[in-house]
């Protein structure tokens, strides 16, 4: 696997360096369900830095992303509080959240980065399955990335409102990062 290609399908990644996560125009966001699984809930948070080092070769590409914990949204205030409380994600203890990932894997499945998830202090494995790795802009300074996952709350110890409120959180990310 070479610096550009991530999978035999041609997801390319961006040139060796030094990007910045723009928290602008990053995003994560999340759907789970609640009321016995039969309600959808959707929301997000909001990425307040990171930094993606792009190495040759590509596996050993190291990724850091901080995400805001005070900063959950689903658009209903009294679920937004109540999730950002000590009963769930303690937000006022723990106000960030942390994704780090020190190897990259790529092949005909498609690409992925094995990192840690870091929430209310406890950290648990967890795999980002590469959707798209894209140029930015079209200069080589700036490339777009999207990833998904399933989060299993009760692993982090977030185990409040059990059969209320959902176990499993399928995470999206979508990334832009640009050359330091």
């Amino acid at each position: 696997m070479t610096a550009t290609d991530l999978t035999p399908s041609g997801m390319h990644a961006p040139g060796i360096g030094s990007y910045r996560v723009d928290p602008g125009r990053s995003t994560v966001s999340f759907k789970s369900r609640h009321l016995f699984g039969l309600a959808p809930v959707k929301g997000s948070f909001t990425v307040r830095r990171g930094l993606i080092e792009v190495s040759d070769p590509i596996g050993g590409s190291r990724v850091q992303v901080e995400i805001d914990a005070t900063s959950f949204h689903t658009g209903n205030g009294q679920r937004d509080g109540d999730v950002r409380s000590a009963k769930f994600l303690d937000a006022d203890r723990h106000p960030s959240m942390t994704f780090t990932a020190r190897r990259l894997e790529g092949g005909s499945g498609g690409a992925a980065l094995d990192g840690t998830l870091t929430v209310r202090g406890v950290e648990r494995p967890v795999r980002l399955a590469i959707g798209r790795c894209a140029a930015g802009d079209g200069d080589g300074r700036s490339f777009v990335a999207s990833a998904s996952a399933r989060i299993d709350r009760t692993e982090f110890g977030i185990t409040a409102s059990r059969g209320m409120a959902g176990r499993y959180l399928d995470v999206s990310i979508e990334v832009v990062g640009v050359l330091r």
